[in-house]
């Protein structure tokens, strides 16, 4: 009995004078100095908006929202494949397109979402990540192919037609005459009727003249590959037509004539390796309505991938004439090319009109060495 009681008093003064030594802590904590405050440390607004957008994106690829359309889990597949590839940066804005565009059970046929890949395309989600499964072919393919690049019609077979509105290609040709006529669109790349027009052999001429051998090239905005047709028959050389499906099947068409078409778009890195190509022409898809910093960029590709001496082709490019004086020509004389031809006339069409455009057709040379 004495034992016990003796122990609960010793257990007794252990607390005690452990609510001593604690009281004792706190109170020296509390008189204390306070610390200095911490220096900040100044961070780039650059550096933070690239820490976020990284942030943003590991967000979306392991875990899933509250949104109401994100409430899916994000597919095996995508996350399988940001850890074996890099995925473009600016797919972390659309992440429930991009789930959709992932959800699909592999080793099987793939979802015809044309549609969904140019909406996130356009939106650059470019490259698209890789899927495993199996496209989707057209369900009577031709048996034989034209090998002449201008055939009298090309193959309905070619594609499949579910996504747009047109079902053959004499719809296009009746609703979009500018770009399915491939005739007409042959007589204007060779005919001469202006300052702005440059008839293909002409150029040739010009490129010969100037002792330039033209074998390589890429048609920045090339449509159905109407140029890189004339090329390869007239001319033996081989054109890689830049092109996007947008409410039409202009890829499909390109190939339909023995053409290479890339599905890229215009902000786009070309993917070819630098100094390799001989021309680079850019017809009416690039014009004012890009964004300056991507038309700069784009630039600079082109004269990445250019080779000493290779040329620039500017066809038709339009603009509000003060912006052609005050900004896209100092954009251009900043590359630092031969002026080889640059004639600037009126746009007399409705828009041309009303907005002061005018419309710039030049080919410029770049220097054979830096």
């Amino acid at each position: 009995m004495a034992f016990t009681m003796g122990f609960n008093f010793l257990l007794l003064l252990a607390m005690a004078a452990t609510n001593l030594l604690s009281l004792y802590h706190l109170s020296s904590t509390f008189q204390s100095p306070k610390p200095s405050p911490p220096v900040p440390i100044h961070i780039p607004q650059h550096l933070l908006r690239h820490l976020n957008d990284i942030r943003a994106t590991i967000n979306h690829l392991t875990a899933s929202t509250s949104d109401s359309k994100r409430t899916s889990p994000v597919p095996h597949d995508l996350i399988l494949h940001s850890q074996v590839a890099p995925i473009a940066s600016s797919c972390h804005r659309h992440p429930y397109l991009l789930r959709r565009y992932m959800n699909y059970t592999p080793f099987s046929t793939c979802p015809y979402d044309l549609d969904l890949q140019e909406t996130l395309i356009l939106n650059g989600c470019h490259p698209l990540p890789r899927r495993r499964c199996f496209s989707k072919t057209p369900p009577k393919p031709t048996s034989s192919l034209p090998l002449n690049p201008f055939p009298t019609a090309l193959p309905d077979s070619s594609v499949i037609w579910t996504k747009y509105s047109c079902k053959s290609f004499a719809c296009l040709l009746q609703n979009n005459p500018i770009d399915f006529d491939l005739n007409a669109r042959r007589s204007s790349l060779l005919k001469y009727a202006s300052e702005l027009d440059l008839p293909v052999n002409r150029f040739m001429q010009l490129a010969k003249s100037a002792n330039s051998v033209i074998r390589l090239g890429i048609d920045i905005g090339g449509g159905t590959g109407t140029f890189a047709a004339l090329m390869k028959i007239f001319y033996n050389v081989t054109m890689l037509t830049t092109t996007l499906n947008v409410n039409a099947p202009y890829s499909e068409a390109v190939a339909a004539r023995g053409l290479v078409p890339l599905h890229v778009p215009l902000q786009q890195r070309l993917p070819v390796f630098d100094g390799t190509m001989d021309l680079v022409r850019c017809g009416r898809a690039v014009n004012r309505w890009i964004p300056l910093p991507v038309m700069e960029f784009m630039f600079y590709d082109v004269d990445r991938v250019l080779r000493g001496g290779g040329y620039l082709w500017l066809d038709r490019f339009f603009s509000k004439a003060m912006d052609l004086e005050e900004v896209y020509e100092p954009m251009i004389r900043k590359l630092g090319y031969k002026k080889v031809k640059w004639a600037v006339a009126n746009k007399t069409d409705p828009s041309g009109l009303k907005n002061g455009e005018v419309y710039l057709t030049a080919v410029l040379q770049k220097p054979v060495s830096r």
